[in-house]
């Protein structure tokens, strides 16, 4: 099992946004169809969301997508779970524990990017949180011209019809991607869901 727990960075400062947050989970949850989000993100406390998850694939897009918004640090606790219950606020198990060690280490700043795994292997949980951490690192620094032009080749059947929707030429649009490293994210997202659901001690992730 897999317990997303995400914090909002400074939120005294810029305000809170976790209902924005909540909301554009769910359509992203709904418009990729993504499997195993067996409790959806709900507020917590204060200016934090959790969510229950048994997919490792969805769970490594939720992190990815969370870290593109910029002000979210992000905890991922692998593990069991005693009680299941209509929450996860009211939920409780080992999971629960990995996921708030997790996130009070992601805020800590004490780690490259704000993103922590933390599970029962910890040499397994140090493996996929570097690689995390790495995709993190290049999500956050991705242009708004290069995710314009990502968001385009998602939903485009096409490179040539994405790059037709944002309104450049089919060159212009590769080297946005290339300067983006869609490809080389895209590629390694199999390993870093393949870590995850190596520590999963119900092993269905």
């Amino acid at each position: 099992m897999f317990v997303i727990t995400a914090d909002q960075d400074a939120s005294r400062r810029s305000g809170e946004h976790v209902d924005a947050l909540l909301g554009s989970l769910a359509d992203l949850i709904e418009v990729e169809e993504l499997p195993g989000v067996l409790r959806p993100f709900e507020r917590t406390v204060g200016d934090e969301v959790q969510a229950v998850l048994t997919d490792a694939a969805t769970t490594v897009t939720l992190t990815l997508h969370l870290q593109r918004l910029q002000e979210w640090s992000v905890g991922i606790g692998v593990g069991e779970v005693e009680h299941l219950a209509p929450s996860s606020r009211a939920s409780s198990g080992p999971v629960f524990i990995y996921a708030r060690e997790a996130v009070e280490r992601a805020a800590g700043r004490t780690v490259p990017a704000p993103v922590a795994v933390v599970g029962p292997d910890p040499e397994r949980a140090t493996e996929a949180e570097a690689l995390l951490q790495l995709m993190a690192a290049v999500v956050r620094r991705r242009s708004d011209a290069g995710w314009q032009m990502i968001d385009a080749r998602r939903t485009a059947p096409t490179a040539r019809e994405a790059a037709a929707a944002v309104g450049i030429s089919p060159q212009a649009a590769s080297q946005r991607l290339q300067a983006a490293l869609w490809e080389e994210v895209r590629g390694v997202e199999p390993l870093a869901a393949g870590l995850l659901r190596a520590m999963d001690p119900d092993g269905a992730g």
